[in-house]
């Protein structure tokens, strides 16, 4: 069994996972029934901690070049701003990348499938899982290509395959949730009358909303919205039965559409995101309104978090239950995420005192107030830029001092540049401060880097402990907090969880 992993589905998540681990140097091959990248341009944010991800593989820099960067958010009524701010003002000591990333999908997918090819891995186009049986030792998938069909075992099978998963059929896997009454538009435009080429753009009204943002080049533009209510046929409705809505709340003269659709949206987390030596991914887990600009970075955030894991067990470097890890922590953040979502969508655009009073007062009111505290603004970049995401209750999330405990992602210090060491991709113990002697013996006697930075008044300000031991996890999150007090702590974490980084001895 030289392949060890067989990912079904060549979406954004899928590619994510190939590249990963193709960085990992595990085996794999990536399947996809379709014929090519996808032709929509669909999902369009890319957010912050996805080009963190990004940037560990040397893949940021491609990326944002082939994008727009919007670097703030607009609130408007009736075509006027009432609130808005800029991203780098409160973010910049967040992330290196204090800005939302527009990106068309299809435009992405094809970055991802060239960067594949780079490093000698092609996606195997026309290709179909048919069928999956976990043997306990190994996953036999039945696959169908133009050649005809074959079967092949592989030691894990990741299904990345979309909302209509295969692979969570076969496993016969509940999806849970609901469909929105509210029917949804997309249209990709060249416009006039609109002034925020470098921001998102936000109109609500009764009953709807319209999300609006540059995508590809100057003068053109995404809207995203629900079609208003009061339209007989909302599934069915024209481009012309929107144009009177986007001149009205974003003044926006349209000269030419590229595309319109109109569409449902789900909001379903799938019972499992994995079943012995099979697991989901992406929208195959987790599906929900695309208003936040959440849902392909999610999907991708699962392929990381998922990626190190599958590599570690593999290469006899972690213990095999590490890999449970991966669905305690992703699905509960798909459970919050479907939750928050859920519960903003129906209060923005619902019926009832409660949405009428969002839009009526809390909108051009009290956010517009509310959006001038500096904390509220970091807040809210931290919400979208999902720089927020952290993993408390994770089994391997350990310890806590000062503002940091395991599971919270590691703090940005632009003065110190201390993201650099994470394109090792492996595991390290940061110290801000001095290291002691205990800490370079544990390192030491286990062979893993120990990497000292300045304590400085950046990582005051971002709550790091003086002097404390800081195991950091392949995809940037803490895993252990020690102080010279409990510095047992993380010896034990090391040995319990067998952690060896990738350059140990074998």
């Amino acid at each position: 069994m030289d392949t060890k992993v067989l990912i079904s589905g060549a979406g954004p998540t899928g590619l994510v996972l190939a590249l990963f681990l193709r960085h990992l140097n595990i085996p794999f091959r990536i399947i996809d029934k379709l014929s090519g990248p996808g032709l929509a341009s669909r999902a369009m944010v890319i957010q912050a901690r996805t080009l963190e991800f990004y940037r560990q593989i040397n893949f940021a820099d491609t990326v944002i070049a082939a994008g727009i960067k919007m670097r703030g958010i607009r609130l408007r009524e009736s075509g006027k701003q009432i609130a808005g701010f800029q991203f780098d003002e409160i973010g910049d000591d967040i992330s290196p990348y204090p800005y939302v990333l527009s990106l068309p999908q299809d435009d992405h997918e094809r970055l991802l499938v060239a960067q594949l090819r780079t490093l000698g891995i092609e996606v195997e186009w026309n290709t179909e899982l048919n069928r999956c049986v976990d043997h306990g030792s190994s996953v036999a998938a039945t696959l169908h290509s133009e050649s005809g069909e074959s079967t092949a075992d592989f030691r894990y099978l990741v299904g990345c395959d979309g909302a209509h998963s295969t692979v969570r059929e076969s496993l016969n896997l509940s999806f849970p949730g609901g469909t929105y009454d509210e029917i949804f538009f997309v249209t990709d435009c060249d416009a006039r009358g609109l002034h925020f080429d470098d921001s998102v753009n936000i109109s609500l009204t009764k009953g709807t909303f319209i999300l609006a943002f540059p995508v590809r080049s100057k003068g053109s533009f995404r809207f995203i919205g629900v079609v208003p209510p009061g339209h007989g046929d909302p599934l069915h409705a024209t481009f012309d039965d929107i144009r009177p809505i986007l001149k009205k709340q974003l003044n926006a003269e349209v000269n030419s559409v590229h595309w319109f659709s109109t569409y449902r949206v789900h909001h379903r987390v799938a019972e499992n995101f994995r079943k012995r030596n099979i697991f989901l991914a992406g929208d195959a887990g987790h599906i929900h309104s695309p208003a936040g600009g959440q849902g392909m970075n999610t999907g991708i955030g699962d392929a990381v978090n998922l990626a190190w894991k599958l590599a570690a067990v593999l290469d006899r470097r972690a213990d095999t239950s590490i890999l449970d890890t991966y669905e305690s922590e992703r699905i509960a953040f798909a459970h919050t995420l479907v939750e928050s979502t859920d519960r903003i969508f129906q209060a923005v655009v619902g019926p009832g005192p409660g949405p009428a009073f969002v839009r009526s007062v809390l909108m051009p009111y009290i956010i517009p107030w509310a959006l001038r505290l500096r904390a509220i603004r970091r807040a809210q970049f931290r919400l979208v830029s999902q720089t927020r995401i952290h993993y408390p209750n994770s089994a391997i999330s350990r310890g806590h001092a000062g503002k940091l405990r395991g599971g919270d992602r590691l703090p940005w210090l632009a003065t110190q540049n201390n993201f650099a060491p994470l394109r090792s991709l492996d595991w390290q113990v940061h110290v801000y401060g001095e290291a002691s002697d205990n800490v370079r013996a544990i390192c030491d006697h286990r062979y893993i880097p120990l990497i000292r930075f300045k304590y400085d008044e950046a990582a005051r300000g971002a709550g790091i402990p003086k002097d404390a031991a800081l195991l950091i996890r392949p995809d940037g999150y803490i895993a252990c907090v020690a102080t010279s007090r409990t510095l047992d702590e993380l010896a034990t974490f090391l040995d319990r969880w067998k952690i060896a980084p990738r350059l140990t001895p074998r």
